[in-house]
Parts: structure tokens; sequence; C-alpha cells
């Protein structure tokens, strides 16, 4: 069974990285105009608060992060930035200029408030093969944000991307049952993707406490986590945010052994 071979795992070769989305700090900027908060700045706190990677979302209609932004994190970014972004020749466009560690290939609404279901890879293939090529031709390593779901991860491996983010939004949101059905499909979906050679993160919706279990699936390397910690932060500032949570998806991790 998939629980019993992650408990028997070395945890010590499968450390847990943070990526921290600082999309809202942008959010709060832009409704008042001005400079203030300065995601940049977020950024920093974000770095010595344990944060391993720094996560930002170019939306097409910029209604936080904004193309200077993006210019100045990897000008002054020691950590990895990975960009999430439409699958638009636009956006490929600036990827290319900007080069970030990683680009996430997201579905785009302009009237969603915030990104609500995977990519679906496998209707859209043939649309995305081309621009998948053309990133990694830049020496982008692409990410396909998508369901935990057999079939999307079948065909991300065709795609040749190097990684997905599993969406936990629905394990997340869901109650007692639903949260168990979709923690045993991100299982399935993780140790599909490891076996095929793809790097699995997985993100959306977590907070201190649902994150746990998804902490301890030993083939996920890498959780975002950008809303939550933005509002924790209101409360407790923002590099106690982020040390609580690297201290915790650390500690669930560490359980396992």
């Amino acid at each position: 069974m998939i629980k019993s071979e992650m408990v028997e795992a070395d945890t010590s070769s499968h450390p847990l990285c943070l990526g921290v989305n600082i999309d809202h700090i942008a959010t709060l900027r832009n409704a008042r105009g001005g400079q203030d908060p300065d995601p940049v700045l977020a950024a920093h706190v974000a770095a010595n608060s344990g944060a391993d990677s720094i996560t930002v979302h170019l939306r097409e209609d910029r209604r936080h992060i904004r193309d200077r932004d993006i210019e100045r994190l990897k000008d002054q970014l020691t950590l990895p930035l990975n960009m999430e972004m439409a699958c638009t020749v636009e956006m490929v466009e600036i990827a290319k200029v900007i080069l970030p560690s990683t680009v996430c290939l997201v579905p785009e609404k302009r009237e969603e408030l915030t990104t609500e279901g995977g990519l679906d890879l496998v209707t859209h293939k043939d649309r995305l093969f081309p621009m998948v090529q053309e990133l990694k031709s830049s020496g982008i390593k692409v990410t396909g944000f998508i369901d935990p779901n057999i079939d999307q991860i079948e065909t991300a491996k065709e795609m040749e991307l190097d990684s997905v983010e599993l969406h936990t939004g629905v394990y997340c949101d869901g109650g007692a049952i639903v949260k168990k059905q979709e923690l045993v499909k991100i299982k399935k979906s993780a140790l599909l993707a490891t076996k095929y050679g793809l790097k699995c993160h997985a993100g959306h919706g977590l907070n201190f406490d649902n994150v746990v279990a998804v902490a301890q699936i030993i083939e996920i390397s890498e959780l975002n986590i950008g809303h939550f910690l933005i509002c924790d932060a209101v409360f407790s500032g923002l590099g106690s945010s982020v040390s609580r949570m690297k201290d915790i998806i650390t500690e669930a991790r560490s359980s396992l052994t």
C-alpha cells in the first residue's frame, strides 16, 4: 500500500521545500495604489524566514503582480523564482525575457477570484506542447498545475514537463469524506508522477491544519502556499507565518521515520 511505503521511506533524502506565493501582498498595494506594501520586500522576508522559493502569478489583467515586480524579483532574488502564467503567447514571450527558474502553466479566467481548478492537459495537449518546448529551449523548467488525476499525469509525461503541481483545493475545501477521497487521489498521482520521473509539487488552499497530511506524502517535493500565509501574516507577521509553516511541514515529513 502507498501508506506503508511512505512510512518506511528515508525522509532525510526527501526534503520538502516551501514555495511562498506573494501575490496578495501586491493585491494590498494595488487596492490603494502607491508602492506599499512592496511584494519584493515580502519576498526577502519570506526568504529570510525559511522559504525555499518564491512564486508569483503574472495574470493577464495584472490584478496583483505586475511586470515590474517580476523584473525586480528576478534581479534581486537569490531564491528560485517560480512564475505562474496563463498559456498565452504574451506570457511565453515575457517568460523568455525574464527567465524565471520555473514556469507553472495554469488555467486562467478573467472573472475568477483565484485559480479554480487544474489545467486540462489532455484536452489542450496539442496547443500546449509547442509552448512547453519553446519555454524549455530557453532553459526554463516547466510545471503543469493539474488536478490529481492519472490521465493528467500520463499526459504531463508525454508532454515532457519537468514537474507537476497537484491542485489541492478540493481536498482543502471538502468535508471529511471528500478530504479522504481527495487525499487518496493526491497520493496516487504523486506516486505515478515520480515513477515517470516528474517532480511533484502541490498547492492551493493549504493552511496550518490541512497541510500536514499532504506534507506526509513522501513523493511530493514542494508545497506552494500563498493566500493563507498572507492572511496569517496580518496578525502574526509574514516572517513568523513562513517560519511556522516551514516548521510544520518539516515536522510532518520527519514524523514518517
